[in-house]
C-alpha cells in the first residue's frame, strides 16, 4: 500500500477494483462503507460479483472476469480525451504518457463495454468523469486484479490511472493493495521471494552477494533467482526437486490445479511440514513439526499498510511445539550453521542491520508508536505515504498494456466462467477457521454460485447438489441460487476440502510474478440424475 488505512476519512471517493472488501477485509470495509454511508463520500466498484459494496456505488460494473485491464483502459480513455487529468502532475512527476495515451486511444466506451460484458457504456463515461472530480480518490485491489495470467499488468494499469488522477503522493489517495493474509507483506520484506534477498535487493547483484554473505558468514551465495510455488511442483512432478520443507502453508487446498498439487507431493523423496495443524498437505508429509500458534509467539508482523507490529505470547504452547524459528535454527545447525539467536528479539536486530526500510524501527518504538516502512534511523518517524517528492526511480513510469484475454476460454464444452474467492466466516484454506465451532457452523460447508437464469437452463434447484467440472477434474457441490455474479459466471469459495475449487483451477502463470490464474476457468455444471 502506498497510503495508509487510517487515511479512508480524508479520501473524497473510492475506486474498489477485484475485492471483496467487506469480506476479505471487513475491517477497511466497514471503514469504506461508513464513510459512504454516513459521510456521502462517493465509490466506484468493479468486480465480476454484485459485492456488498456495490449496493452503496454511485456506479457499478458487473465486468466479466479477466477483463480489468479493459475497464481501466476505457476510464483512462476518456479522462484522456476529456482533458480530466493532473495534467501539473502529469508533466513534472511521471514520463510516458504519450505511451499510455496511444495505448487507450482505441478503448472507447463501446469497446470497452463490448468487452467486459456491460450493457451501458455511457457509465464509464459518467465514472471516469466522477473519479476525475474526487480530490483525492483512493484505489484499492486485492486478489482480483493479480491472480490472473495478465496480473502485473493489471497492477501496473492501477498505477496508471492513479498517476493520471494525480492522487499518488498524497494523503487520502495512492494505490493500495489490499494483502490476502496476515504478514504476507511482512514474508516478503524479509526476502520470502525466489529473486530477493530482504527489503526487496535482488539475488542477482553481486553487491547484494556480497553483502549477504559478510552478514550471514556464509560461501557462494547463490545469483540465480529461485522457483515460486507453482514452478517448484511443476519440479517436483518432474522429478526435478526431490525436497520440500513446507512451513505454514497448505498447497493442496491452496494450490490452482489440485490433482498435480497432490502428484508432485507424492512424487518427493522428502516431504517435512511445520504448521499448528495436521493440514490436508501434511497428510502427505514423511515428517510433521509442530509450531506455535500466533498467541504463543513472540516476534513482529507487518501488515497490509506496511505497519510492523508486535507480537506477545499470552499462552504456553502444548508440550512438543516450538517456535518456527528455533525449529528452523535447529535444522540449521544440524546441516552445518552456526546460529546463536535467544529469541525473537535477536532475529529482529538482523533483521535490521540487513533490511535498510526497516533499520529504525525498534522494539521499543513499536510498543509506543505505529511505524510504517521505510523508516531508516531511529529519529525516522517512519513513513505514512509514500512517493511524496517523487517517486523510487524518480519519475513515476506510465505504461502502455493491452488488455489481454483469460488463457482459458469457454467453449461448447465448457460454456461457463468460473471464479474462485472467500467468504466472510471462513478464512483461506480454513485450517485455523474450520477449527472454529462458531465459524464452522455458520459457514460450514462449499457452494456453487449459479444465476438465476443459468438455474432455469440446466434445470438446476437452489439447495441442489450439482456437478462442476473443468479440464482438471469435477467436483460435487451444492447449488447456490443467487443474481450476485453474471449470467455465465459460477462462484466457488475455496476454503472447504469436501468441495475443493483448487481441484479446478488452471495453473497457467502470469509470465512476469508467476502468479496463477485463481479467477477465471472453463467449466460446466452438471445435474445429477437420480
Amino acid at each position: 500500500m502506498t497510503n495508509s488505512i487510517r487515511e479512508i476519512p480524508q479520501s473524497a471517493g473510492y475506486l474498489i477494483i477485484g475485492s471483496n472488501t467487506t469480506e476479505n477485509h471487513p475491517v477497511i470495509g466497514s471503514m469504506i462503507k461508513n464513510e459512504v454511508q454516513n459521510n456521502k463520500k462517493q465509490l466506484v466498484v468493479v468486480d465480476p460479483r454484485r459485492i456488498e459494496l456495490a449496493k452503496f456505488a454511485d456506479y457499478y460494473f458487473p465486468i466479466r472476469p479477466g477483463t480489468n485491464i479493459a475497464i481501466l483502459n476505457g476510464f483512462m480513455h476518456v479522462i484522456i480525451k476529456e482533458g480530466l487529468y493532473d495534467k501539473t502532475f502529469v508533466d513534472t512527476r511521471t514520463e510516458g504518457f504519450e505511451d499510455l495515451k496511444n495505448t487507450v486511444e482505441k478503448y472507447t466506451p463501446s469497446y470497452v463495454a463490448e468487452i467486459c460484458g456491460l450493457d451501458n457504456p455511457e457509465d464509464i463515461v459518467a465514472a471516469a468523469r466522477l473519479m476525475a472530480s474526487m480530490k483525492p480518490m483512493a484505489l484499492y485491489y486485492s486478489m482480483g486484479i493479480t491472480q490472473f495470467i495478465s496480473g502485473v499488468n493489471g497492477v501496473k494499469s492501477t498505477a496508471n490511472l492513479q498517476m493520471l488522477l494525480g492522487n499518488m503522493g498524497v494523503e487520502g489517495g495512492g494505490v493500495n493493495p489490499l494483502r490476502g493474509q496476515n504478514n504476507v507483506q511482512g514474508a516478503c520484506d524479509m526476502g520470502a521471494l525466489p529473486a530477493t534477498y530482504p527489503a526487496y535487493q535482488p539475488v542477482a547483484n553481486e553487491d547484494n552477494k556480497k553483502k549477504f554473505e559478510a552478514a550471514w558468514g556464509a560461501k557462494d551465495l547463490s545469483m540465480k533467482p529461485g522457483l515460486t510455488l507453482v514452478e517448484m511442483m511443476n519440479a517436483a512432478h518432474a522429478g526435478e526437486v526431490k525436497g520440500m520443507y513446507i512451513m505454514g502453508e497448505n498447497p493442496v487446498m491452496s494450490d490452482p490445479n489440485q490433482q498435480h498439487v497432490i502428484e508432485a507431493l507424492e512424487n518427493l523423496e522428502l516431504l517435512v511440514v511445520q504448521d499448528i495443524f495436521l493440514t490436508e498437505t501434511a497428510q502427505y508429509a514423511h515428517v510433521v513439526l509442530p509450531s506455535c500458534a500466533f498467541l504463543e509467539k513472540e516476534g513482529t508482523a507487518t501488515n497490509t499498510e506496511r505497519r510492523v507490529q508486535p507480537m506477545h505470547r499470552v499462552l504456553d504452547p502444548a508440550p512438543l511445539v516450538r517456535d518456527d524459528w528455533w525449529i528452523t535454527m535447529q535444522i540449521a545447525n544440524r546441516m552445518g550453521a552456526n546460529w546463536e539467536y535467544e529469541n525473537a528479539r535477536d532475529i529482529f536486530a538482523e533483521i535490521r542491520k540487513v533490511t535498510p526500510s526497516y533499520a529504525g524501527i525498534t522494539y521499543d518504538r513499536i510498543e509506543k508508536e505505529l511505524i510504517q516502512w521505510p523508516c531508516p534511523t531511529k529519529e525516522h518517524p517512519g513513513t505514512q505515504v509514500l512517493h511524496r517528492e517523487n517517486f523510487s526511480r524518480g519519475k513515476g513510469l506510465f505504461t502502455g498494456v493491452e488488455y489481454t484475454a483469460p488463457y482459458e476460454e469457454t467453449d461448447r464444452e465448457y460454456p461457463l466462467v468460473l471464479t474462485t474467492g472467500r467468504v466472510l466466516p471462513q478464512f483461506h484454506t480454513g485450517t485455523m477457521s474450520r477449527n472454529s465451532k462458531v465459524l464452522e457452523e455458520t459457514a460450514p460447508e462449499g457452494f456453487v454460485e449459479v444465476h438465476p437464469n443459468d438455474a432455469i437452463n440446466l434445470n438446476i434447484n437452489d439447495g441442489e447438489v450439482v456437478s462442476v467440472s473443468t479440464r482438471r477434474g469435477s467436483i460435487r457441490i451444492k447449488a447456490r441460487v443467487a443474481g450476485r455474479s453474471k449470467a455465465n459466471v459460477v462462484f466457488i469459495p475455496f476454503h472447504f476440502y469436501e468441495s475443493c475449487a483448487n481441484r479446478l483451477t488452471v495453473d497457467c502463470l502470469d509470465p512476469g510474478c508467476k502468479i496463477p490464474e485463481y479467477k477465471v476457468c472453463a467449466c460446466r455444471v452438471e445435474k445429477i440424475e437420480a
